[in-house]
């Protein structure tokens, strides 16, 4: 069993242009997301996604290997789809290029157990929100899922709504993603439905086309790079690993 790991990486972002590429304790933040990525034994190969020529020359100094995409996509799911096309695997595990505390252990929880990958598979890493700001923080996606862990729905806004109770635990996503190669090229094929574009959740692809999302459930202690706060936070973290001898 092949199973291909994916960093998609841009460099255009709104919020924070460039980031893929920002210094965290001497090395660009792509260059940490890589080097937790490579600890996964499982995994037999490791691509940065991307469609800028800046990422790629960084990476080509660090000696990760790249897959130039188009520019045109309009979400991840997309870009992801187009290495699929170009790279034969039977699984595909996706961490956002946002991610450089990523730990290996968090990765290997994604990793599915069924041999037949040529079944529809498509599944997401979740945890438990421990900070109140994050419960009301639009870049974090909270979710909602059935008793098998399938997601039911998805929003940027605190889901579900404390009517009757007010005894919730919110979870929301992590950034990392298993797909079978059937899945990541139907989301190709597939184009965004109406509440994708709305809540600007590439995963509703699935949801809207009637395709099951798994729901995987983690302890990870992570945080995306959304902002340069994030940043800030983020180098402190692995500054104090690095201090400690964890890295």
């Amino acid at each position: 069993m092949k199973i291909v790991g994916i960093i998609p990486a841009r460099y255009q972002s709104t919020r924070f242009e460039g980031k893929p590429l920002a210094d965290i304790c001497g090395k660009p933040m792509i260059w940490w997301v890589h080097y937790q990525f490579k600890k996964v034994k499982e995994i037999d190969e490791i691509y940065v996604a991307t469609d800028d020529e800046r990422i790629e020359k960084v990476c080509n100094e660090y000696g990760i290997k790249t897959i130039m995409t188009k520019d045109t996509h309009p979400t991840h799911l997309d870009r992801l789809s187009e290495v699929a096309e170009k790279v034969d695997a039977d699984y595909y595990i996706n961490i956002n290029g946002d991610e450089p505390l990523m730990m290996p252990e968090y990765i290997r929880f994604l990793l599915p157990t069924e041999e037949d990958s040529s079944k529809f598979y498509a599944a997401n890493a979740m945890t438990t929100i421990k900070s109140p700001v994050e419960v009301v923080d639009t870049a974090r996606i909270k979710i909602a899922t059935d008793m098998q862990g399938y997601g039911m729905y998805m929003a940027r806004t605190p889901i579900p709504y404390p009517k009757a109770s007010a005894n919730i635990v919110y979870k929301k996503f992590v950034g990392i993603q298993c797909f079978s190669r059937s899945a990541l090229l139907f989301c190709g094929e597939t184009k965004r439905g109406t509440l994708e574009s709305i809540e600007d959740i590439d995963e509703y692809r699935f949801l809207e086309n009637g395709k099951k999302l798994k729901f995987v459930m983690t302890d990870a202690t992570t945080l995306s790079v959304d902002t340069k706060k994030d940043l800030e936070k983020v180098r402190e973290i692995l500054t104090e690993r690095i201090q400690n001898g964890e890295i």
